[in-house]
């Protein structure tokens, strides 16, 4: 019988990797994200794979997010040579983000083995360096959305447009086996019904077998023209009455384009006012290039953009910085502007510095626009009654008002995703339903609401956990 193993995002929203292994012993790896937001504690997490990458031969790659493709070079530092499938936009952007991770992991070991020096303790080595995540480059076949491949006699596989990010898909599956076909969907990420950059999530073919994340199972957003009021709102609070900094704790790759492409829509209807406007983060600079290089698999809104205004992703008053200098030279300054910086969850990257900055400032706002783990800086300044924060090592009374905007969330909500799925799939001939990618208490949630949709025999697998189909 065919098998799926669940190995990562099992339970939680972090490190998606999930094995198939067909009859005929042929392995199917959906996804290799890296585990994120713990700092070391996660290294362990990363280097047991649970499986043998020399031994797989396909690996399909639903989107770019590095919890879901980060661990792409260590799988081939460790002899994987398998054929990675994904789309031409997922391609591009690994190729900056792989580099991008492989460069940050080298800076934290290099932070880390210096304290572990002075205790006297054994010092690490990086997952992977630079040379792995350049090198993986020539593993990667790029296909298109909406065609079916045959990857060999038994298998095919077709990629739909989840509308989670730049080159998102759902991955279907067929795979023969004694005459009879299994049909698999993975939906990666999805995104919303309604989204200001991205394609709408499109109908992927019936399946027989589900597995589905959950990040957002046990909630509903608001409206999402709400958020570009809101946006302008917390804009002209904070840098005209207040003549404060705005800070913006965005990833770089999605949802910094997607918060500039609505400036840039409020500066042509001319409602923003000349704020200096700082993106400030060189993957963000270089992410956006193929945002513009691939705008054809965007909305139409931002088609319709582009009939007037050849860049949907800059305006005059915008900056993309990618020099640490002017980075440096943006805290010393007076004036008020916003800055969106990485990482999201404020966890590294230049937003921390700014933030650690600024913090202590009342006329700062941290304008907090996505999902942050519990655990995590961005979550934690989240908190109310929180009047101290540690951040590189000192304490920090916490003065600048913290606000939080839930439109511009990538992950559709149940309601978005029970519709999505219900209007492409007969649930009737969904044979069984897995849950994965989301914190336990959203994964109980979705199963409900699953049910009542109608779809039966659904599990939230546990790590590690195999099953049969």
């Amino acid at each position: 019988d065919m098998r799926i193993q669940f190995l990562g995002a099992a339970q939680e929203v972090t490190g998606s990797k999930h094995l198939i292994t067909t009859d005929s012993g042929k392995t199917i790896l959906l996804d290799c994200g890296m585990y994120q937001g713990k700092g070391m504690e996660t290294d362990e997490a990363n280097r047991e794979l649970g499986f043998d990458p020399k031994d797989i031969h396909y690996l399909l790659l639903s989107h770019a997010h590095i919890d879901h493709s980060g661990l792409i070079p260590y799988i081939y530092s460790r002899g994987f040579r398998g054929k990675i499938y994904c789309t031409a936009a997922t391609r591009d952007l690994c190729e900056l983000m792989l580099q991008d991770t492989a460069f940050i992991q080298e800076q934290d070991v290099k932070w880390y083995n210096k304290k572990m020096d002075r205790q006297h303790k054994p010092k690490i080595k990086p997952l992977f360096d630079t040379n792995h995540a350049q090198q993986v480059m020539k593993l990667f076949r790029t296909v298109e959305y909406d065609t079916p491949y045959r990857i060999d006699e038994q298998i095919q596989v077709q990629f739909t447009n989840s509308g989670h990010m730049l080159g998102s898909a759902v991955i279907s599956l067929e795979i023969k086996e004694n005459d009879e076909v299994k049909r698999i969907a993975y939906t990666g990420d999805v995104g919303r019904l309604h989204s200001h950059i991205l394609s709408t999530p499109q109908a992927f073919p019936q399946c027989d077998y589900l597995i589905c994340e959950s990040t957002y199972g046990n909630r509903l957003h608001e409206d999402e023209l709400v958020s570009e009021e809101q946006l302008l709102g917390v804009v002209e609070e904070t840098c005209m009455y207040k003549k404060g900094k705005l800070l913006i704790p965005s990833f770089s790759v999605g949802r910094t384009q997607e918060i500039v492409y609505v400036l840039n829509e409020l500066y042509n209807d001319g409602r923003l006012e000349r704020i200096p406007v700082y993106v400030d983060s060189p993957l963000s600079a270089n992410a956006t290039q193929i945002f513009r290089r691939h705008a054809d698999t965007l909305n139409e809104q931002v088609r319709d953009t582009m009939r007037f205004d050849d860049d949907p992703f800059g305006f005059n008053t915008l900056r993309y910085i990618t020099d640490v200098q002017q980075s440096k030279a943006l805290n010393k300054s007076e004036q008020p502007c916003i800055i969106i910086s990485s990482s999201g969850m404020l966890e590294a990257g230049r937003i921390k510095h700014h933030v650690s900055n600024h913090i202590d400032d009342p006329s700062t706002t941290i304008l907090i626009v996505g999902y942050c783990t519990p655990t995590s800086l961005g979550a934690r300044i989240q908190d109310p009654t929180l009047r101290y924060v540690s951040i590189f090592g000192y304490d920090h009374r916490i003065r600048a008002q913290v606000t939080k905007i839930e439109g511009f969330s990538g992950h559709g909500d149940y309601q978005e995703m029970i519709q999505y799925f219900t209007a492409c799939q007969d649930v009737k001939k969904v044979k069984k339903t897995f849950i994965v990618h989301g914190e336990y208490a959203a994964q109980e949630a979705m199963k409900e609401h699953l049910h009542e949709a109608g779809f039966r025999n659904v599990e939230i697998p546990e790590k590690g956990e195999e099953v049969r189909v």
